[in-house]
């Protein structure tokens, strides 16, 4: 990136200043446990409307070449950047999936690697992700000289994920490599569960991606992004059912491919369920006795799961598997298993991968395509995938 300047006494200092909005922590990360308000409602709204400014987040998109620009989000608060970045590294594989949209070279490094799934771009006309040289950030532990080394210009983060998802890490740690390496800038979008997070918004997927977008200076791509979810949004009024003719499903992280025990998710509010919700999915676990894993960190077995009796399995944890892989393994299991076998949905073939956590615009629309598919049977075509490469590719 132009403009670096080197410090004498060790690592390389940004030329992108970490403006006004100092990272968040301290009194922050206190507060009672529970969740926050879901964010779900505002993903209904029209995507068309862009972020009001305010006294606490301010942006400028219209930067020429060599002048600087602030974009603001919470809990960072407003940083300013003297050029745009050029490498990057992401969270996860909503940020990850969010810079592919933009037609941006992919992060250097996700939290886990193996949890960015790139063979979702399968589905878009002459998209592919080589992710062979990126990097995990989380290696039992994060290391502080994994991001010197990564020397990103921007890590697209929350901050408090770093310092609560695991041990180790202050604010010190935070604010150095702000310092000497370059901004975090960034919100955990993906759930809305984490009791560090109940003191400031969330944003919804389309909220977080026109920040990226901001940041990196292609609001144009965002825009057209905003006008096919629009469109798409649409098509799937003709493709759910109404709310009686949906069979009830269950959200579950099956342990291991002969899963005889399950993480409990109840479909709430952040990216990781978008499809869900657009989907109008009837949640089989919400009206039960079983708790949502993010609250307890509690598996349930078969006995139990055969007292709910879903119509429907939606399981996660196999996104790495094809259909068939899924179906030779996991579902070949309930089938032969004593307990799964009595399972409505087992009996009936009704079992299906869930999709990913981790969701961006590109993404969350394979994803949603692939569960309509499977939920309601349809055969229509929801999104133009053309046009999704297209907007990648800046050609619109």
């Amino acid at each position: 990136m132009n403009g670096d300047e080197t410090n004498s006494s060790g690592p390389t200092r940004r030329s992108i200043i970490h403006g006004a909005g100092a990272i968040v922590g301290g009194g922050l990360l206190a507060g009672c446990t529970g969740q926050t308000s879901s964010d779900a409602n505002a993903e209904t709204k029209s995507s068309t409307q862009t972020a009001t400014a305010t006294e606490t987040e301010t942006h400028e998109t219209t930067a020429s070449s060599g002048d600087s620009y602030t974009v603001s989000i919470e809990p960072v608060g407003a940083v300013e950047f003297e050029s745009v970045p050029e490498t990057w590294v992401a969270n996860n594989g909503s940020w990850a999936d969010m810079g592919i949209a933009l037609g941006l070279e992919p992060p250097k490094g996700v939290w886990l690697t193996s949890r960015y799934h790139t063979q979702y771009y399968d589905a878009i006309p002459g998209l592919s992700v080589d992710k062979s040289d990126m990097v995990s950030l989380y290696q039992d532990g994060v290391s502080k000289e994994l991001f010197y080394e990564l020397d990103a210009d921007v890590h697209v983060m929350d901050p408090n994920f770093l310092m609560n998802r695991f041990k180790g890490w202050k604010q010190a740690d935070v604010d150095e490599i702000v310092s000497e390496v370059g901004p975090v800038f960034g919100n955990c979008i993906y759930a809305q569960h984490y009791p560090w997070h109940e003191d400031y918004r969330y944003y919804t997927l389309y909220e977080g991606f026109e920040k990226l977008a901001q940041v990196f200076q292609r609001t144009d791509r965002y825009e057209a992004f905003v006008s096919l979810h629009e469109e798409f949004k649409a098509t799937l009024q003709s493709v759910v059912p109404a709310e009686g003719d949906r069979p009830s499903a269950a959200v579950l992280w099956g342990v291991g491919d002969e899963p005889e025990e399950y993480y409990p998710y109840i479909i709430g509010g952040g990216t990781g369920f978008k499809h869900l919700r657009d989907l109008g999915v009837k949640d089989a676990l919400a009206n039960t006795d079983v708790k949502d894993f993010h609250g307890t960190r509690a598996a349930i077995d078969l006995e139990t799961l055969l007292e709910v009796d879903p119509e429907v399995l939606l399981l996660r944890g196999y996104e790495s598997k094809s259909r068939e892989e899924f179906e030779s393994t996991v579902v070949e299991f309930l089938r032969n298993h004593d307990t799964a076998s009595a399972l409505t949905a087992v009996e009936n073939g009704d079992v299906y991968r869930a999709g990913s956590l981790y969701q961006g615009p590109i993404t969350n629309l394979v994803l949603t395509q692939r569960t309509a598919e499977s939920l309601y049977g349809t055969d229509e075509q929801l999104y133009d995938a053309q046009r999704v490469a297209d907007i990648v590719s800046g050609e619109f």
